[in-house]
C-alpha cells in the first residue's frame, strides 16, 4: 500500500512538473458574469490549469461552473429553463462590468443573465459567450458570440470543448435511460461536434411528427405523402445520431484498453433497435428499415402521442469490467468512479481529435474519494494538459494541488483570487 502510495505521489510531482499554462491548449483565462443566479456582476482573471472553487454550500460554486457550462451548446449542467438563470429579486445590474459582459455576448446592456470569456485554443485566445435574448415573439432565447460574431449555440462546439460531472449525476445507472442519453449525446458532442445539430434536426423531427399523428389519427394517417417524406428525413438523421453513438463508445472504449487509469475499467454499449441494425448492416440499409418501422407504426404511435422506436428510445449500459457486474450493481463509491474513468477517458479522446482537452467542471467530485484516488485524478487532471475547475465545501481536500492550482474562494455571490 504505502509502495503505491508512494508511485501515485511521484508520478504527481512529475506530472505538476511537465504542466504549462502557457501551453495549455484550452483554458479560460477571462470570466465575466452579468445577473447570472446569485451573481449580479462577476470579473475573474485566471492563470492555473487547475480552478479550485472553496466555500460553503449555496454559496454559488455550482452557479459559477454553470456559467461556464453555457460556453458550450445545451442547456447547461443543470438543464435549468433561459428565464431561471437570471438573477432575481433585484433590478439588472447596469455597471461597467455589466456594459462589458453584454458587448462580448451581444445581449442588452444589463437586461438579461450574460457570460463572457476569453478561452485559450490551440489557435490563440478567442471570445466566447452566452446570454438571454428574446425571439421576435417575444419568447427566450439564447445568444452566442464568437470573436464578437453572432453564432448559433451549437456551433460553439466547433470552438472549445466542455465536460462536466455534477454530484445529480451520481444517481446516472439508477435515472431512466434519458438521462444516461444526454450523458451520452454530451460525450459524443465532444468527439463529434456535429452530433448536437444532427441531435436537435431529429427532435425536431419527432415533435412534428407526433403533431401531424395526433392531428389524423382520427381520418387514420393524416397526410400520408407528407408523413412520408418527413419519416425520411427523420431515419436519415436518427441514423446518424446512433451511429455517431456507436462510433465514440468504440473509440472511447479502445483508449480505456489501451491506456488503463487508476479508476475501474467501464464496459461502454449502446442499447437500441437502430444501433443494433448498424452492427450488421449498412447505414443507408438501416435507414429504410427504420423509415418502413415508422411508417408501419404511425397508427398506433399515433393513439400513444409519441413515437415508440428510434435512437430516442435508446440506453447506455456500461459495467464494472473488473468485477464483471451492471455498474447499477455497483456501490455508490465505485458508481462515482467509473464515471470519473468515461469522463477522463472522454477528454483524452476529445484531446486527440481536436488538438485541445475540454475544460472540466468536477463539482464537489473530491468529497467522493479517499485520498489516494483524489492523487491518482489530479495526477489525470494535470497530465491532460488542459483546464479543470474543482468545487468543495472543504478546500483541505485539494491540499495536494497547491503551487499548481488557483484557489477560489466563493462567498455569497462573490468569487476572490486567493493569494
Amino acid at each position: 500500500m504505502l509502495a503505491a502510495r508512494n508511485n501515485i505521489i511521484a508520478e504527481t510531482e512529475a506530472a505538476k512538473e511537465a504542466v504549462d499554462f502557457r501551453a495549455a491548449p484550452c483554458a479560460v483565462q477571462r470570466l465575466r458574469l452579468s445577473n447570472f443566479r446569485n451573481y449580479r456582476q462577476l470579473a475573474l482573471d485566471l492563470a492555473a490549469p487547475v480552478v479550485v472553487l472553496s466555500g460553503a454550500n449555496g454559496a454559488g460554486k455550482t452557479n459559477l461552473m454553470e456559467a461556464i457550462s453555457f460556453l458550450s451548446p445545451g442547456r447547461g449542467l443543470r438543464r435549468a429553463r433561459l428565464r431561471d438563470v437570471q438573477k432575481s429579486g433585484e433590478a439588472a445590474q447596469t455597471d461597467r462590468i455589466a456594459t462589458e459582459t453584454a458587448a462580448e455576448t451581444g445581449a442588452a446592456s444589463g437586461d438579461g443573465w450574460a457570460v463572457a470569456a476569453t478561452v485559450l485554443t490551440p489557435g490563440g485566445a478567442v471570445k466566447i459567450g452566452s446570454s438571454l435574448g428574446k425571439t421576435e415573439k417575444g419568447t427566450d432565447r439564447r445568444l452566442a458570440r464568437h470573436d464578437g460574431r453572432s453564432i448559433p449555440p451549437a456551433n460553439l462546439a466547433q470552438v472549445i470543448g466542455v465536460q462536466w460531472l455534477t454530484p445529480r449525476m451520481d444517481r446516472l445507472f439508477q435515472d431512466g435511460p434519458s438521462a444516461r442519453r444526454r450523458f451520452l449525446d454530451r460525450l459524443v458532442l465532444g468527439l463529434d461536434p456535429d452530433h448536437g445539430r444532427r441531435v436537435g434536426a431529429y427532435e425536431r423531427s419527432l415533435r412534428e411528427r407526433a403533431k401531424l399523428l395526433r392531428d389524423g389519427v382520427n381520418n387514420r394517417a393524416g397526410d400520408p405523402d407528407w408523413l412520408s417524406a418527413l419519416e425520411a428525413r427523420m431515419a436519415a438523421d436518427g441514423v446518424a445520431v446512433a451511429a455517431a453513438r456507436r462510433e465514440a463508445l468504440a473509440r472511447l472504449q479502445r483508449l480505456l484498453a489501451e491506456t488503463p487509469g487508476r479508476f475501474p475499467r467501464p464496459g461502454l454499449a449502446i442499447e437500441g433497435r437502430v444501433e443494433g441494425w448498424l452492427e450488421d448492416h449498412p447505414a443507408v440499409e438501416v435507414e429504410s428499415r427504420f423509415a418502413a418501422l415508422l411508417a408501419a407504426n404511425r397508427r398506433r404511435d399515433g393513439e400513444a402521442g409519441g413515437t415508440g422506436e428510434g435512437p430516442h428510445r435508446s440506453d447506455l449500459a456500461v459495467r464494472h469490467l473488473d468485477k464483471d457486474q451492471p455498474a447499477a450493481m455497483c456501490s455508490t463509491g465505485e458508481q462515482k468512479a467509473l464515471l470519473i474513468s468515461v469522463i477522463l477517458a472522454n477528454a483524452r479522446a476529445e484531446a486527440q481529435r481536436r488538438g485541445a482537452a475540454p475544460i472540466l467542471l468536477l463539482d464537489e467530485v473530491a468529497a467522493h474519494l479517499d485520498r489516494e484516488r483524489r492523487w491518482a485524478l489530479f495526477d489525470e487532471i494535470l497530465s491532460l494538459g488542459g483546464q479543470a475547475w474543482l468545487s468543495g465545501t472543504d478546500r483541505d481536500l485539494f491540499a495536494d494541488l497547491s503551487g499548481q492550482a488557483q484557489f477560489v474562494a466563493v462567498e455569497s455571490g462573490n468569487a476572490v483570487l486567493e493569494g
